[in-house]
C-alpha cells in the first residue's frame, strides 16, 4: 500500500500552463467487481482492508483526474518587420540654394585673393567701378573734335585769330558754338553777355560781348544752331580751354578754326 501511495505523490508533475484544455478525468484503476460474498459473513479484518484499498485507489483517481494535459496552444511570437529608416527626401530647393551659397563663397574667397595678390586684375576693376558708380563713358580729347565756325557762312565778318588763341570779329549776326556742348554759365557784363559751354568735362569754351543769348544755362547747344547774337557794336571773343589752360593750337582755314597737326 505504501508502493501505491509513493507512485500517486509521483504523478504530481508541475508543468508550465499557457492555455489549459481540462480533460475528463480517467480512473487509471478501475474497480474491480466485487466478487460475489460468500454467503458467509465476511470477517472484520477483510472488511477494513477492503475499504483501505477503496480508499486509495478514490485518491489515486481524483489526484489523476484533476490533472490535465498541458499544451502550448498560443499564436507563435511573430517578429514584426524592422523598422524601415525613412530617408528625408531631397528637395530641390535646398539643394538650389545650396549651390548658389557654395558659389558665392567660392566667388568672395577668389576676389580676396584677387585683391592681395593681383589688385589691378580685371575683376578688381570692374567691382572697383561698380562701388564707386555707373563707370564713366569715355570722353574724346579736344584735339579729337572737330571744330566748326562761329559765324555763319553768310556772314560777311572777319574773323582773326590771336598769338594766344583767342577768336574775335566785329560784325552783326548770329554767333554760333565751335562744337556742341551745354550752355554752363551766363552773365551779363555790362550791356553784353559773357557765355561758358561745356563741350565735355575738360574742355570749354567762353565767349564774351554777345548782344543777347538764346540758351539758358544747362542748355544743350549744337554747332549748326546759334546761341547768341552780336549787334556788331562790340566785338566778340571766343576763347578754348583744356582745364584752366587757355589753347592757342589751332589755326584758320577760312572762317573755321582747325587743330595744329
Amino acid at each position: 500500500m505504501e508502493q501505491e501511495l509513493d507512485y500517486a505523490e509521483m504523478l504530481e508533475i508541475p508543468v508550465s500552463t499557457v492555455n489549459v484544455v481540462k480533460k475528463k478525468g480517467l480512473n487509471l484503476f478501475k474497480r474491480k467487481a466485487a466478487k460475489p460474498a460468500p454467503q458467509t459473513e465476511p470477517s472484520p479484518q477483510f472488511e477494513e482492508a477492503d475499504e483501505l484499498k477503496n480508499l486509495v485507489v478514490d485518491s489515486v483517481n481524483e489526484r489523476v483526474g484533476a490533472y490535465v494535459y498541458a499544451e502550448d496552444l498560443s499564436d507563435p511570437q511573430t517578429e514584426l518587420p524592422a523598422a524601415v529608416t525613412a530617408r528625408p527626401k531631397k528637395d530641390k530647393g535646398s539643394i538650389i540654394v545650396l549651390s548658389e551659397l557654395v558659389a558665392v563663397c567660392v566667388i568672395a574667397v577668389a576676389i580676396f585673393l584677387t585683391n592681395i595678390f593681383m589688385p589691378t586684375s580685371v575683376i578688381n576693376t570692374f567691382i572697383s567701378s561698380l562701388a564707386n558708380g555707373t563707370p564713366k563713358k569715355s570722353e574724346p580729347a579736344y584735339s579729337d573734335i572737330k571744330l566748326s565756325a562761329v559765324v555763319s557762312d553768310l556772314s560777311e565778318a572777319e574773323i582773326t585769330v590771336s598769338d594766344n588763341g583767342v577768336l574775335s570779329f566785329t560784325a552783326e549776326g548770329a554767333v554760333y558754338p565751335v562744337c556742341a556742348g551745354t550752355v554752363a554759365s551766363v552773365a551779363r557784363d555790362g550791356e553784353t553777355y559773357v557765355v561758358k559751354i561745356a563741350h565735355t568735362s575738360t574742355f570749354s569754351s567762353v565767349i564774351t560781348g554777345l548782344s543777347s543769348v538764346y540758351s539758358q544755362k544747362d542748355t544743350a547747344v549744337a554747332a549748326n544752331i546759334p546761341f547768341g547774337y552780336s549787334d556788331g557794336n562790340t566785338q566778340v571773343q571766343i576763347s578754348m580751354y583744356d582745364g584752366e589752360t587757355l589753347l592757342n593750337c589751332y589755326t584758320l582755314s577760312g572762317e573755321i578754326p582747325v587743330w595744329n597737326s
